[in-house]
């Protein structure tokens, strides 16, 4: 099954006003996987490569997947999630400290901008 990708670099430069990075398709690729993983539950119309249908669930992970890219590069986190999960992380000879999170093991650490254009068309619930 091939990897969906929900935006596009273009979108990407679009979203931000920046130029997308040189490896923007490897940042969608990721945050798209961000967007899959905090939408397991959730139950919209696919085509069959699984891709949404309806215009408004398709601008929804677009606008998610540029948003997470977005908080991924504030948070100084390349793609991999580390940054989120550890106080300080490097990566020649590699060394990391202190966990930062106590999120349960699946938990993804999605921007707030991300989760809200999810929220937005009902992909996510808010449960108080």
């Amino acid at each position: 099954m091939a990897r969906r990708v929900y935006a596009t670099p273009e979108q990407l430069t679009e979203w931000t006003g920046e130029p997308a990075p040189a490896d923007a398709e490897r940042l969608l690729t990721r945050a798209s996987e961000d967007i899959d993983d905090a939408l397991l539950t959730a139950v919209y119309a696919v085509d069959s490569d699984g891709m949404p249908t309806k215009p408004a669930v398709v601008q929804a992970l677009a606008d998610a997947t540029c948003a997470q890219v977005e908080y991924r590069q504030e948070t100084g986190d390349s793609g991999t999630g580390a940054a989120g999960q550890w106080d300080s992380v490097s990566l020649g000879p590699v060394a990391m400290s202190g966990r930062r999170t106590t999120a349960a093991p699946g938990d993804v650490d999605l921007g707030d901008r991300a989760r809200r254009a999810l929220e937005r068309v009902g992909l996510l619930r808010v449960i108080w």
